[in-house]
């Protein structure tokens, strides 16, 4: 068996991704086992370092409130620099969690930057024989794409676990994680539910799997060997923190590498303050940007999901077969996230 620390070292990256081959298509990997409560569940920080008053404890705290029973990774507590830990220890716990044969499901503590750089790092062999849910969101969203592209099973993009978990995210978890079902999300309930509207930018249904998440850490992954198969997928989308240009700038960056061509359904979130606060700003809105970018492209669309950096947000599952409907701005799941 190949040692992926070894194989780094000796051959580089380039050489050692190709040491540890993504399954073949014709792969049906397991899913991951639904939660229970008592189940113990990983906390690891793949990203920006857990520095905030009582961040990991506030984790620890949400997670117990669910039934369950948190179990720090070696290295969450490390710091190296604005990351959690240096790239291998940071890498070290996630293969320590998945490893682990009573360690049911791995919550990020939080986002930040970070993930993409653990990428050639991770042993996916390990990883695509131990399915288990990872959860969180943000700069997460690097390691839910490497998951759907080299280990195949289903992740959810859910609050992390310091995040503030209101009764509607609690609830939406727990209806795909712990019930295994296949929730109708989103539509006029939840939009007045949360005071957010949505717009249909081009009615229809459609369906597809489910692959997406923060815009910013998704266009960073652009031409690299980590990310899935876009061909009819529903693609959804969130950012936070990018003005007006920026997103146009990584909605081109999907258009020119053909990733927009090929979805058969598009869901964009929440873009928080990423709208210009200048009162002399008179460039493009974010409506005028998914007009120009999504309304073209001949497929249903709708934006204003309640998903991203937001409070209430919903869990959605990522490499799971959907169905959305632009016109009541919903998305059902066609299949269960967990075994």
């Amino acid at each position: 068996m190949i040692d992926r620390r070894s194989a780094l070292t000796a051959l580089g990256i380039a050489a050692a991704i190709a040491a540890f081959p993504a399954p073949s298509s014709a792969a049906s990997p397991r899913k991951p086992p639904r939660l229970q409560p008592g189940d113990r569940v990983g906390l690891v920080a793949p990203a920006s370092a857990v520095t905030l008053p009582g961040e990991l404890a506030r984790a620890e705290h949400w997670v117990q409130g669910m039934g369950l029973v948190p179990v720090a990774g070696a290295g969450v507590r490390s710091r190296d620099g604005y990351l959690a830990g240096t790239d291998w220890e940071r890498a070290d716990d996630l293969n320590t969690m998945f490893a682990s044969d009573d360690i049911r499901a791995i919550f990020a503590v939080r986002g930040g930057w970070g993930g993409a750089r653990l990428l050639p790092l991770i042993d996916w062999n390990i990883v695509r024989a131990n399915p288990k849910l990872l959860i969180g969101y943000s700069d997460t969203t690097a390691l839910h794409l490497a998951l759907a592209r080299r280990a195949g099973f289903p992740t959810l993009h859910a609050p992390n676990a310091a995040s503030r978990w209101s009764q509607q995210s609690w609830e939406s978890l727990w209806r795909i994680a712990f019930a295994g079902g296949t929730p109708i999300l989103g539509g006029q309930q939840v939009e007045d539910e949360s005071g957010r509207s949505a717009r249909t930018v081009t009615g229809g249904r459609a369906r597809g799997k489910l692959l997406g998440g923060n815009l910013t850490v998704l266009s960073t992954l652009m031409g690299t060997p980590w990310l899935p198969d876009f061909d009819g997928a529903i693609l959804f989308l969130e950012d936070v923190n990018e003005e007006e240009y920026r997103i146009d700038r990584m909605l081109q960056q999907l258009r020119l590498a053909g990733i927009l061509d090929r979805v058969s359904g598009v869901v964009f979130g929440q873009c928080t303050k990423c709208s210009s606060d200048d009162p002399d700003y008179d460039g493009f809105t974010l409506d005028d940007l998914f007009d120009r970018y999504f309304g073209s492209l001949g497929v249903p669309v709708f934006t204003g999901a309640n998903v991203g950096h937001v409070s209430n947000q919903l869990t959605l599952p990522v490499g799971v077969e959907v169905e959305i409907d632009a016109d009541a701005r919903t998305l059902r799941m066609l299949e269960p996230a967990v075994a």
